[in-house]
């Protein structure tokens, strides 16, 4: 049987041992049901369980306030870059956009299939190498929303403070830094995440949503992205993804257990630095994203070289280092070090680096 490998995939991802392990002790019979959950009724007392379960750690975890509401819907947060405009865009028929990387980028072009969109900010010029500044956003008080990508994926960029829109409601996409640091929920109106980089395998799509901003869909809306239809059928108006509710659950158990959010904030920076310091002091590699704007989630960087990223790619995966190979539109190297990935194997990347460095100068 190969041995477990440090997965630097940015997406899916690895997902903790001990979740796995459990999903894999109980995935014949889950609690003597004598059925896995892939098998279960959503419609049974045992997954109403389970999923009343997961959702209350999460609430828990991410201090959720009353005034919103947590959906698990389906089609990953691509699918969000349509609901998001079909639901709110009719307050005023506009809305501004923040385009720091291409998933927002995406976004906002989808969103003008369904309104007037304003660019508040876009950084396609310069590479997407940072985010802006606050006095950088061109905001339109008029918008019926703002929205923005909270980490770029591709890029290795993440916003480091919250935009100020004024009225405006906020909107945002973390799908890759969702439960990595601590949030104020109250801030947004709505926030959304695909599961699959820090919370559960892909399937399922967490929505927050502030409960005053449902009810108001454009009359195209179709059934199933209507957040009102999913808030009032506690978003089970048809058959949700049971399982990835259920690993949501199980991650969230072992969030709990690492001391929550504010407890995976201080690891994840921790690991995201052991690895920006090798990067930065080495004489080889150059970091994609500048300094203040740099992700503790996505650590983007390369030599200038296509033959010695190849290289590095090839010997690292050699040594149990895999999916090191940076995005298509990037190239060079991306180590995506999301929730999961333990202190170990940051450690071990980083003295790869340093090895690789100083063989290949």
């Amino acid at each position: 049987m190969t041995e477990r490998v440090f997965n630097f995939a940015a997406g899916p991802s690895m997902l903790p041992e001990e979740v796995l392990q459990r999903a894999g002790s109980e995935i014949m019979n889950y609690q003597g049901t004598g059925m896995s959950v892939m098998e279960m009724s959503h419609r049974s007392p045992m997954f109403q369980k389970i999923f009343d379960h997961t959702k209350q750690q999460f609430i828990e975890l991410m201090h959720v306030p009353d005034t919103h509401e947590v959906l698990f819907m389906q089609g990953g947060g691509s699918t969000q870059f349509s609901c998001v405009p079909l639901n709110f865009i009719s307050a005023s028929g506009k809305a501004d956009y923040a385009v720091t990387g291409n998933f927002s980028g995406i976004a906002a072009k989808e969103a003008k299939k369904y309104g007037s969109i304003h660019l508040s900010y876009d950084g396609t010029q310069e590479g997407f190498t940072r985010i802006p500044s606050q006095k950088e956003l061109q905001l339109d008080p008029e918008a019926s929303y703002f929205h923005y990508c909270a980490n770029n994926t591709i890029y290795g960029t993440e916003w480091q403070y919250v935009p100020d829109t004024g009225n405006v409601p906020l909107v945002c996409d973390m799908s890759s830094d969702i439960t990595s640091r601590t949030v104020d929920i109250s801030r947004y109106a709505l926030i959304y995440a695909g599961a699959q980089k820090n919370m559960a395998p892909a399937g399922v799509t967490v929505v927050i949503i502030r409960k005053d901003m449902a009810g108001h869909p454009l009359p195209i809306t179709p059934l199933m992205m209507n957040y009102e239809t999913m808030i009032k059928k506690d978003s089970m108006y048809n058959t949700p993804p049971c399982w990835q509710i259920y690993m949501l659950g199980l991650t969230m158990d072992w969030l709990a257990e690492q001391g929550g959010v504010e407890g995976m904030e201080k690891k994840k920076h921790a690991k995201a630095q052991l690895l920006y310091d090798a990067l930065e002091n080495s004489t080889l590699f150059r970091l994609h994203a500048d300094r203040d704007s740099r992700s503790d989630m996505n650590v983007t960087f390369r030599t200038g070289s296509d033959e010695l990223d190849q290289k590095f790619v090839a010997e690292a995966a050699a040594q149990g280092l895999v999916s090191l190979k940076g995005h298509r539109l990037t190239g060079g190297m991306r180590a995506s070090i999301y929730n999961a990935m333990p202190m170990e194997g940051a450690e071990k990347l980083r003295e790869f680096i340093l090895q690789f460095d100083k063989e290949n100068r």
